[in-house]
C-alpha cells in the first residue's frame, strides 16, 4: 500500500489536506492520487532511482508527485522557478532527469530549455494543465493510473540544488533522497521532526514561500505526512498572511526576516483586526534577522517566534525559542537533539567558549551529505566527519551559537542563496568584461542585494549603455533574483600576486557603521 498516505486516510479522511488557491484535497483523495501516479509513470518509463524534475508553484499537485516519488523510489529535484533556460537545461542534464512536470505557467522557459541539447536525456514531459505540443497533461496522466494500493517500493525524496562557489548549482544528496531505505523511514524522519520541534501532528500548516527552498519543503511536507493540513499561497501578500492565519486557524507556519519586516509595514488597522491566537509555532531562519525586527516581531506575536540555524546540507542545527531569546539576544540557539556542534580555528583545532572560529556539525544519527557528482566540493565541506554551511560564529558558556560572518562566498537576500561565482561567470562571458567581482551589500529590506564591479577589457569606454548591455546579459543566463541590483566599472579589481581576488576591499566599505557584516 501507500504507506505514507494510506494511514492518513484511514485517519483524516475527508479532512482537508492540501489548500492551494485552486481548490481542496482531501487525505482520501491525496491517497488516490499518489496510487495512480506511481501507477501512471511507472507506465511511462519511471524505474528505481530515476529522477523527476519539478518546476511546479506552491499548488497540490507539487505535493501529490513528490508524495508517489516518495513510496517509489524516485528521486524529485524541486526546480526553481525564478529561473531562465539556460540555468532549468544545465540542472536538467546535472541531475540526470528522465521526466520533467511542469506549471502551465512557466512553460515557456520549460519549452526553450527542451530545445538545449543537454535535456535530451529527459524523454517524459508533463503539464500542470492543458496537453499540449508534446507535454502530457498531468490530469490525463493521473487518470491513466490505477486506483489500487501500491505494491512496497522503496523511499524516494527531494534532491535541492543551491548555487554552487564554482559558478554552477549543485545538487545535495541527503538522507532525504536516500533511495536505499524503506519508505518507513520517511514516516519515521518527519514525525522525529515534527516531535522536536513541537508541532501540533494534525495542525494546519500554512506555507507562504517557495516550495523548492528546502526549509519550506520540510516545513510543509513534513507536517502534511504527520496529519496536518497544508494551506498554500503561491505568493507572499503580507495582508493575505495575515487573513489565511486566522481565517484557517493555522498552527504554525514558516517565515524569513523580509517577511517580518513587510508584515511590520502592513497598516495599523489591518494589524489590530488580526487575531492570530491559533499560532503555536512561527519558526525562521534562512538568513540573520535584526534584531528590531525580531524584537518587534515577538512583541506582535509572542513567545511563538523560534529561529533556528540550518541549511540544505545539514538541515536543522540549533534552534532557539521565543521566550529564550530576551536572555541570549542575537544568538541561533542551541543544536538540536540530533546534533553535535563544534567551533574551529584555522588549525582544525577546536576554540573555547567565546573564540570565533568555523560552524562544523554533526547528526548523531549518523546521517551526512554529499554534493552530486562533485567528490572535491563535498570534501572541502567536511572535516574528520563533520560538516560545515560555510559560516563563522562561536559559542558561548551555556552552548548558544552565535553567527559573525561567512567563510563561503555567498549573498542572502530575502531569505534566498546567491552564490556571487555563478553571476561573475556570466559576466566575464560577455566580450566586454576583463573580471568581474560579486558580491552582498546591505538592504534595509532583503538582508543584503547584489552588487558588481567589472574590469572592463581594452578598448572598451564605461557608459550606460554598456551597463545595460551587461545587466542584460546577465538576465538570458540568470534568474532575476541574482541580477545585479548595482554595477559599477572599476580600472582594475584588487588581487594579490598569486591572483586571488581580495574581495573583501571592495565589500567592507559598505559595511561600515553597521551592527552586523552578513
Amino acid at each position: 500500500m501507500a504507506e505514507l498516505t494510506a494511514p492518513l486516510a484511514d485517519r483524516r479522511g475527508e479532512a482537508p489536506a492540501l489548500v492551494d488557491e485552486h481548490g481542496i484535497v482531501s487525505f482520501v483523495e491525496l491517497d488516490q492520487i499518489v496510487n495512480r501516479l506511481i501507477s501512471a509513470l511507472s507506465a511511462r518509463g519511471l524505474e528505481d532511482h530515476d529522477v523527476i524534475a519539478l518546476m511546479c508553484g506552491n499548488r497540490a499537485e507539487f505535493f501529490e508527485v513528490t508524495c508517489a516519488a516518495a513510496h517509489a523510489r524516485w528521486v524529485v529535484v524541486p526546480v526553481n522557478w525564478h529561473w531562465v533556460a539556460d540555468e532549468v537545461a544545465y540542472v536538467l542534464e546535472n541531475s540526470g532527469a528522465r521526466m520533467l512536470i511542469v506549471e502551465e505557467q512557466f512553460l515557456d522557459v520549460v519549452r526553450a530549455a527542451r530545445t538545449d541539447p543537454r535535456t535530451a536525456g529527459c524523454s517524459s514531459w508533463i503539464v500542470v494543465g492543458a496537453a499540449t505540443d508534446g507535454f502530457e497533461s498531468l490530469e490525463e496522466v493521473i487518470a491513466s493510473g490505477s486506483d489500487e494500493e501500491p505494491t512496497p517500493g522503496g523511499m524516494g525524496g527531494p534532491m535541492f540544488y543551491t548555487s554552487g562557489t564554482t559558478g554552477f548549482p549543485k545538487g545535495v544528496r541527503s538522507a532525504l533522497c536516500n533511495t536505499e531505505l524503506p519508505t518507513a523511514m520517511l514516516s519515521l524522519i518527519s514525525g522525529s521532526f515534527t516531535a522536536m520541534l513541537g508541532l501540533p501532528a494534525d495542525g494546519v500548516t500554512f506555507l507562504n514561500g517557495p516550495a523548492y527552498h528546502s526549509a519550506q519543503w520540510v516545513f510543509s511536507m513534513f507536517p502534511l505526512l504527520s496529519g496536518s493540513t497544508v494551506v498554500m499561497r503561491h505568493r507572499f501578500d503580507p495582508i493575505e498572511t495575515l487573513r489565511v492565519i486566522d481565517q484557517h486557524r493555522v498552527t504554525n507556519t514558516h517565515l524569513v526576516p523580509t517577511q517580518f519586516i513587510r508584515l511590520l509595514r502592513v497598516d495599523p488597522e489591518t494589524r489590530a483586526a488580526f487575531d492570530g491566537s491559533s499560532l503555536e509555532s512561527v519558526f525562521h531562519g534562512a538568513a540573520p534577522c535584526p534584531q528590531p525586527v525580531k524584537r518587534e516581531m515577538l512583541e506582535w506575536f509572542g513567545p511563538v517566534v523560534h529561529e533556528y540555524y540550518g541549511g540544505t546540507e545539514g538541515g536543522f542545527i540549533t534552534v532557539i525559542r521565543g521566550h529564550e531569546w530576551d536572555d541570549h539576544p542575537a544568538s541561533v540557539g542551541r543544536p538540536v537533539d540530533i546534533m553535535e556542534l563544534r567551533v574551529v580555528d584555522r588549525d582544525g583545532k577546536d576554540c573555547d567558549a567565546g573564540t570565533t572560529g568555523q560552524i562544523y556539525f554533526r547528526n548523531v544519527m549518523g546521517s551526512d551529505f554529499r554534493y552530486h557528482g562533485d567528490d572535491a566540493k563535498t570534501a572541502s565541506a567536511h572535516l574528520d566527519g563533520w560538516g560545515t554551511l560555510g559560516d563563522v560564529g562561536h559559542l558561548d558558556a551555556e552552548g548558544y551559537l552565535y553567527l559573525s560572518d561567512r567563510l563561503i562566498d555567498m549573498i542572502i537576500s530575502g531569505g534566498v542563496n546567491i552564490y556571487p561565482a555563478e553571476i561573475e561567470g556570466v559576466l566575464v562571458s560577455h566580450p566586454s568584461v576583463a573580471d568581474a567581482a560579486v558580491f552582498g551589500i546591505p538592504d534595509d529590506e532583503m538582508g543584503e542585494q547584489v552588487m558588481a564591479v567589472v574590469e572592463l577589457c581594452d578598448g572598451v569606454s564605461d557608459s550606460d549603455a554598456v551597463r545595460a548591455e551587461l545587466v542584460a546579459h546577465c538576465r538570458v543566463h540568470l534568474a532575476g533574483y541574482k541580477l545585479p541590483r548595482r554595477l559599477e566599472v572599476t580600472p582594475s579589481l584588487p588581487r594579490t600576486p598569486t591572483g586571488k581576488l581580495t574581495k573583501r576591499l571592495l565589500r567592507d566599505p559598505f559595511w561600515e557603521g553597521r551592527d552586523r557584516i552578513i
